[in-house]
């Protein structure tokens, strides 16, 4: 057995589920694919891996990425999101600067947002 060949699923904690499917299915535009018997929403990721939305009202998210998309064009993806009601963070540290949502580091460029629940995601294009 070897984990690289693995599929892969994604758990964030989420407070309020009806909001979370909101979301992730119409704004995201993740294929929603039902509950499982705890109640969490699944949604159907690449390669068939898969992200699990687990109702825990009171578990904080952690303050750090959970989950980075790969996209081919990042700009076009923002402007897309931004259009489905996604709000994009902005950031400005010595060593750390968005401008127009978009940070440009040495391999890739990213742009990070969060879900209803605070989870913080991100969108990153590899140069």
């Amino acid at each position: 057995m070897t984990l690289t060949s693995s599929t892969v699923a994604v758990m964030l904690p989420i407070s309020d589920p009806a909001q979370a499917e909101e979301f992730y299915a119409e704004r995201l535009g993740l294929p929603f694919e039902g509950t499982n018997s705890e109640q969490s929403l699944l949604f159907r990721l690449s390669g068939g891996s898969q992200l699990v939305l687990l109702p825990r009202p009171d578990q904080e998210p952690s303050p750090s990425t959970a989950l980075s998309f790969e996209v081919d064009d990042l700009e076009a993806s923002i402007a897309e999101l931004e259009g489905r009601g996604v709000v994009f963070e902005d950031y400005d540290f010595p060593d750390f600067k968005t401008v127009d949502h978009v940070c440009v580091m040495a391999s890739e460029k990213a742009a990070w947002f969060k879900d209803p629940n605070g989870n913080v995601l991100c969108l990153h294009q590899n140069l």
